[in-house]
Formats: C-alpha cells, sequence, structure tokens
C-alpha cells in the first residue's frame, strides 16, 4: 500500500453530482485534516464507494457470473478467466485510499466536534466497502489498512475474522447515528442527505449480508428484519445525463464496446422462447428482459443481445445514461429475508418472504417504468406449486428444493450487474441446489478476483504465492 499514500483523491467517476456547494471545496487537501472538512471528506469516500461497486469489479463480476459477454480488448481475455493483479490497481487503490484512508481523516475530524452522525454514516460505507474487499479477494488489509506511517506492511486479515470486525463496525456505526450528535452533512450525503434512519436501515440490511456471505442464515433473517423498509430505502448511486461527468457506469467506455450479453445465461431464463425460460402461469419475464436486454429478433429467435442502456425519452433502460444504480435495497432485503427464512423457519417462512416480494414485482417494482407495458407477472405462489409437478418444480425435486431454488435464482435475477451475483454463486456452488452458471473455458469456474499487482510489489506480507482465479476464499473452501 505504499504508493497510494502519494496520491490525492479526487474519485475516478470524475464527479457525480452538481452541487456547487461541495465541488467549490475540491480545490482543498482531503490529505490535510486541518484543511478538508468532514463534509467533504464524506462526499469523497461515497464517490470512491460507487467505483468500487459499480465499476471495474462489477463488470468482472457479471462476466463471471453469466450477466455478460466479454467481446473485446482486456474484457475479453477477463472473460475466459485470462485476468491478472494490474487489472485490480484501480479497485484496489478506490477501496483503500478512495474509501479507507478518507473515512479515517473524516473520523479525526468528527472527533474534534463530537459530530457522531457524520461518523457513523462513514462506517457505514467504509463496511461497505471492506466487505465488497474480503467478499471479492478473502484474506486482505483491514485492521492495519489506511495507516502508511504505523503499517507500512499491513497484514492480512483472515476473511471470517474481518467479517466479524465488519459486524462491530457496523454496530458502531448504529450507535453512533443513534445518538444524533452533531450536524447533519446534508446535501454532502449524497444518499440520503443526512437522515439517519435511513443509514440505519442500510447499516442492517449490510449486516445482514455479510451474515448471509459466512452462511450464519439465524443472524441475517434477525438482521434483514430490522432492515430497509421500502424502496425508497434503498442506497443508491446518483447518476445525470452530463457527457462524461456524472452517467451510468454501465452506459459510458468499455462498458458499451467491450461487453455485451450475447450467449450470456441470464438471456435463457429470461426469454420466453428459451427453453431454458424461468415463467409460469403465475410468472411474465417479458418486462424485465425488455428493461434489462436489447437484441434483435427474426422468426421469433432473439440474438445480439446486450446489456440495455438505451436513454430515449420514450425508453429508458436498466443503465440508461441517468439510471441509479443499486447499491444496498429493499429488493436484497427482501429477498434475504425469503432465502435466510427458508433456510432458518421452512418452507412455510420461505414462502410468504417470497411472495411478499412477488407482490412488489407484480407492482412493477424496480422494472423501469417504460417497460412495464403489463407485460410483466409475478402472482403469488402456493405451496403446492412446489410439490413434485407444481407449476413452480420443473425439476420433480423435493419442495423445499424447489422453493430454494426459485429464490437463489431471483436473487440471481434481481442482482443483474451486481457484485452480489458472483458473491451468491461462490457461496452456493458446493450445494445441491444451485444456480447452474455454465463455465465460459473449460469446466471450472472462478472463486475470487486476483490481488492488485501494485500490492503484491509494494506490501512484504502480500500472499506469496498468490493465489490464482479459482482458489476459492476461505469462508467458500466449507
Amino acid at each position: 500500500m505504499k504508493r497510494f499514500k502519494q496520491y490525492i483523491f479526487i474519485p475516478l467517476v470524475m464527479v457525480l453530482l452538481s452541487c456547487e456547494s461541495i465541488v467549490d471545496e475540491l480545490n482543498t487537501d482531503p490529505n490535510n485534516p486541518a484543511q478538508a472538512s468532514a463534509t467533504l471528506l464524506l462526499t469523497g469516500l461515497q464517490l470512491g464507494n460507487i467505483t468500487i461497486h459499480e465499476g471495474h469489479t462489477a463488470r468482472v463480476a457479471g462476466l463471471w457470473s453469466g450477466y455478460f459477454t466479454g467481446i473485446d480488448r482486456q474484457y475479453r481475455d477477463i472473460y475466459f478467466y485470462n485476468a491478472s493483479g494490474g487489472l485490480f490497481n484501480v479497485s484496489w487503490q478506490n477501496i483503500y485510499y478512495g474509501v479507507l484512508q478518507q473515512t479515517k481523516l473524516l473520523e479525526e475530524q468528527a472527533r474534534l466536534t463530537n459530530n457522531r452522525v457524520i461518523a457513523g454514516i462513514a462506517k457505514v460505507v467504509k463496511a461497505h466497502a471492506a466487505g465488497a474487499a474480503t467478499s471479492g479477494w478473502g484474506d486482505v488489509p483491514f485492521a492495519q489498512a489506511a495507516d502508511i506511517a504505523q503499517f507500512p506492511n499491513p497484514v492480512f486479515d483472515k476473511q471470517e475474522d474481518i467479517y466479524k470486525s465488519l459486524q462491530k463496525l457496523l454496530d458502531d456505526a448504529i450507535a453512533d447515528m443513534e445518538t444524533n450528535q452533531g450536524t447533519t452533512p446534508g446535501v454532502a450525503d449524497i444518499h440520503f442527505g443526512g437522515n439517519t434512519t435511513k443509514w440505519i436501515d442500510v447499516a442492517h440490511t449490510l449486516k445482514a449480508r455479510f451474515y448471509l456471505d459466512v452462511r450464519d442464515y439465524a443472524n441475517a433473517y434477525k438482521e434483514a428484519q430490522l432492515g430497509i423498509k421500502n424502496a425508497e430505502g434503498s442506497l443508491l448511486a446518483p447518476h445525470g445525463t452530463s457527457s462524461g461527468i456524472n452517467e451510468n457506469f454501465y452506459f459510458t467506455g468499455r462498458s458499451i464496446t467491450d461487453i455485451d450479453s450475447q450467449g450470456a445465461y441470464i438471456t435463457t431464463i429470461l426469454d420466453p422462447a428459451s427453453a431454458a425460460y424461468r415463467g409460469d402461469a403465475k410468472t411474465d419475464e417479458r418486462a424485465r428482459l425488455n428493461f434489462y436486454l436489447t437484441y434483435t429478433e427474426a422468426n421469433g429467435v432473439k440474438s445480439n443481445f446486450k446489456h440495455n442502456y438505451t436513454s430515449t425519452a420514450t425508453k429508458r433502460g436498466v443503465f440508461a445514461q441517468d439510471a441509479p444504480f443499486p447499491l444496498i435495497t429493499f429488493q436484497e432485503n427482501q429477498l434475504i429475508l425469503a432465502e435466510a427464512g427458508y433456510r432458518v423457519n421452512g418452507l412455510e417462512e420461505g414462502l410468504l418472504k417470497l411472495n411478499k416480494y412477488r407482490a412488489y414485482l407484480n407492482e412493477g417494482g424496480y422494472i423501469g417504468t417504460t417497460y412495464r407495458e403489463g407485460n410483466f407477472k409475478y402472482e403469488p405462489y402456493v405451496a403446492a406449486d412446489f410439490t413434485a409437478g407444481g407449476i413452480a418444480n420443473k425439476k420433480r425435486e423435493a419442495a423445499g428444493d424447489a422453493l430454494l431454488r426459485e429464490i437463489l435464482e431471483e436473487r440471481y435475477i434481481t442482482f443483474f450487474g451486481q457484485i452480489l451475483g458472483f458473491n451468491d454463486l461462490r457461496r452456493t456452488r458446493k450445494e445441491a441446489v444451485v444456480v447452474p452458471v455454465p463455465a465460459n473455458n473449460g469446466s471450472v469456474l472462478p472463486e475470487r478476483f486476483v490481488y492488485a499487482q501494485d500490492e503484491v510489489n509494494s506490501n512484504t506480507n502480500a500472499p506469496n504465492p498468490v493465489p490464482g482465479v479459482f482458489e476459492p476464499t476461505p469462508v467458500n473452501k466449507k
């Protein structure tokens, strides 16, 4: 991590908002706590966090999860699992300097003014970024990270210990925000404008996510019950229509030229013309297919699938120019309740929670309004639908397995374009019920990102030898 201390962080997303009162402060030195205000630091680390979850790592995760196909340059190589550490240098920098280091500086400022509200918000963002690091790479620096003066070669903490530390960090964040001590950050908080009620809900959903990652389903269910209450409480990355400034990452640059979805697994389960189509008498996926993907069609056969970044007045795809990107959402929380509810309390509870989510979808849910047009249906299931021969049990397996398959498949589809889909596939890979995404090359699927080459070169505590993409992270070796 030695080289990261040389950077003055201006997020690679450039500027994801246009509020002059914040942008005007960018001529200060965010490395100097005496100059950079806590509000400026909060905005910076929130922007940095967006680059982690919406940028390069999300594209790589999508290529390895059956969402996208690599068609040119580096993404074609990555698609076939040829990934080197140099491809992750910027992602690593965004995590450790863009978020963790900026959070450390913010906490120093917040202590000076006893502003526990802004400190609590920053801790949630830090946990979100660090969670992406450990879920993607496994053992990573955490306890000694972002303190180059004292720890120039931070140790790589064990993945299981990091997950425990993240739970403690989120508990601290919730406690900070519940005090209501300090001035609200207002518009400097680009997500919720300082609304601590929403941030506390987000923190509980994030806790539930991390418990799910380590298969602690009882605690995942418990935390999700305290999590995001409605779609308005979702943590989203805001975007706009300023070219090269604040557009959705999937709308710009290499996302358009170097990746598409032709031949991707997700097309087979959303296309009604496919033998693998997941629809049934109670489920119509046409609207979601068209919201997610564009394609050409001849004689009933669809081809040339591409992720939908259409941005016209009448059609706005999931990755439209100004489409917000999901970070921690109501959808995720509801689906944690469904999966963990089934695993902990059985079929009845899992079905109840799944139907609550389907009711949300049946009203349009997160599907863009320009793509609804009546081409969707998510009617409630009943237990009989999951018995052998039922409409939701095409494999004629045990009813519980059929329900779990439906929940996991719904999670897979809902998380299109997000790192979460990759996390789920690895978490469940050794189980009997899986989403059967095929390998792009050979028969083995990727299990992790590759450690950033800059970190390997500069940190004497970096793993040696460096694990390859097919080496499971510790929590997924079980």
